[in-house]
């Protein structure tokens, strides 16, 4: 990879990492249903205006939009409004990666390497221990989060593995279209369901009192996040083959985790980096795995 492009590869990673703190930040002002239903209006709109509709049908696209943005941004949203970390949010969202190998070997017969599966378990495990310290912020034994949060976190990760099945099938289609048609049908059920959970008078007294650090949070993680982060994704997949890009997205977690520890004061707590540690390994296991073997069966002895 040329030195420029993966200085484009950094900056990409820097953009994802510091989208989740933008949550954080955002969740000061806004409440979770309403900061994700502003931040998709803006990613959705005027860009739709100008950007082609993708060539396939509608319903797939809003299916896929729903599945990606709605669900999983919410989800997400909502758990770390929960006390979920956001160092630690990102790395559960890994788990997407096993969502998406299951659902493709139930609905695309792609059948799991042994790597997958042995990735799995270790991730799993790291999972595990992540469910032994969710508890009340009072528990000793506690993470200042509850088990509701893992649940919702696990759920968005299922959302965004089978948001992968859903694009897989949609075939090639122009991503920044995609991003913005998309989230044209992910944000009104937002908005219905922060309307009928949060209520009108917090999310005008929220939009009232919005602070300038809210404004950009918001701004930052429609713009910055999302369509310029996944523009320049876009561009080095089209330059590069996926699997030598993709290791880049596995430094978002671990980014995540130590720029949350120096923003935000959250805890570099020993089990916290097990857990990280054990999940990663098991992502990079399951998606590696075999091209290393393969690499080391060729290299010189």
């Amino acid at each position: 990879m040329r030195i420029g492009h993966l200085g484009l590869a950094l900056l990409v990673v820097v953009l994802w990492t510091l989208s989740f703190l933008a949550v954080k930040l955002g969740l000061r002002d806004m409440p979770p249903l309403a900061l994700s239903t502003a931040r998709l209006l803006l990613t959705s709109l005027p860009w739709v205006l100008v950007l082609p509709r993708p060539p396939v049908p509608l319903h797939k696209v809003a299916l896929y939009g729903i599945l990606m943005f709605a669900l999983q941004l919410g989800l997400l949203a909502v758990a770390i409004h929960l006390g979920v970390p956001a160092g630690l949010a990102a790395v559960l969202l890994q788990m997407h990666v096993f969502v998406t190998a299951t659902l493709a070997a139930v609905f695309l017969n792609e059948r799991p390497s042994q790597w997958q599966i042995l990735g799995a378990l270790v991730s799993f495990s790291g999972l595990g221990l992540v469910a032994m310290h969710a508890g009340s912020a009072s528990s000793s034994l506690g993470s200042g989060f509850s088990v509701v949060g893992l649940l919702l976190m696990l759920l968005a990760a299922s959302a965004w593995g089978t948001a992968n099945i859903v694009s897989k099938r949609l075939g090639p289609v122009n991503l920044l279209s995609l991003i913005a048609w998309g989230s044209l049908f992910a944000w009104p059920p937002l908005l219905l369901a922060s309307l009928t959970f949060e209520g009108p008078e917090l999310i005008l007294h929220s939009f009232r009192n919005l602070s300038g650090i809210g404004v950009g949070a918001v701004l930052y993680m429609a713009y910055f996040g999302t369509f310029l982060g996944y523009a320049l994704w876009s561009k080095l997949l089209h330059l590069y083959p996926a699997t030598q890009v993709a290791p880049f997205t596995l430094l978002v977690p671990v980014l995540t985790i130590l720029s949350s520890a120096v923003v935000l004061n959250e805890p570099l707590l020993p089990w916290k980096l097990a857990a990280a540690g054990l999940v990663l390994t098991g992502v990079l296991l399951a998606t590696f795995g075999a091209r290393m073997v393969r690499h080391l069966q060729r290299a010189p002895s």
